[in-house]
């Protein structure tokens, strides 16, 4: 497995398989902000309008290779207020269904932080779908839970509401 920072070519390169993992991931349950069935249109341009924050230098993006697959991502976003320098939005974490408990999303958090330290970033904030096996992911990675939000959104078959976990890490 081989973790990758995107730049806008990288981006492009590996943007179809982005589009596959958003909707197995959504497929699968993932709480990442969509409904299935997400038709291939639509996460194509999700990952489009996320990925203009690469030119900016906004956003750090992550993809983890296996066999040339993309077998997940995660991204650092930094486009924030400017009373806000010292810190990066974790976001759009997600793991292949099918090659997940395999280290792979810890993995991408590694890589995730040394760029935020790179940046000399020295606060890292996230949410997460409460209960979920990433709250303990990112709790085993160092993040505390600050609170959360009750009936926040709605899980990917529409049939109920969950919650959300806000988590943050120092540097």
């Amino acid at each position: 497995m081989t973790i990758l920072r995107l730049d806008d070519e990288g981006y492009t390169a590996h943007r179809e398989g982005l589009a596959a993992l958003l909707r197995a991931t959504v497929a699968a349950g993932g709480a990442v902000g969509f409904l299935h069935p997400l038709s291939q249109g639509e996460a194509l341009a999700f990952w489009d309008a996320h990925a203009r924050g690469l030119a900016a230098d906004t956003l750090a993006l992550f993809v983890a290779l296996e066999d040339g697959a993309v077998a997940g991502t995660v991204s650092l976003d930094r486009g924030l207020p400017p009373n806000q320098p010292h810190r990066g939005d974790v976001c759009k974490m997600m793991v292949d269904p099918a090659r997940r408990r395999r280290g792979i999303a810890a993995r991408l958090l590694d890589a995730l932080e040394a760029e935020a330290r790179r940046r000399a970033l020295s606060l890292l904030v996230l949410d997460t779908r409460t209960g979920d096996a990433a709250q303990d992911l990112y709790a085993r990675a160092g993040f505390v839970a600050v609170g959360e939000i009750p009936g926040y959104a709605l899980d990917p078959d529409g049939a109920a509401l969950h919650g959300t976990t806000v988590m943050y890490r120092r540097l």
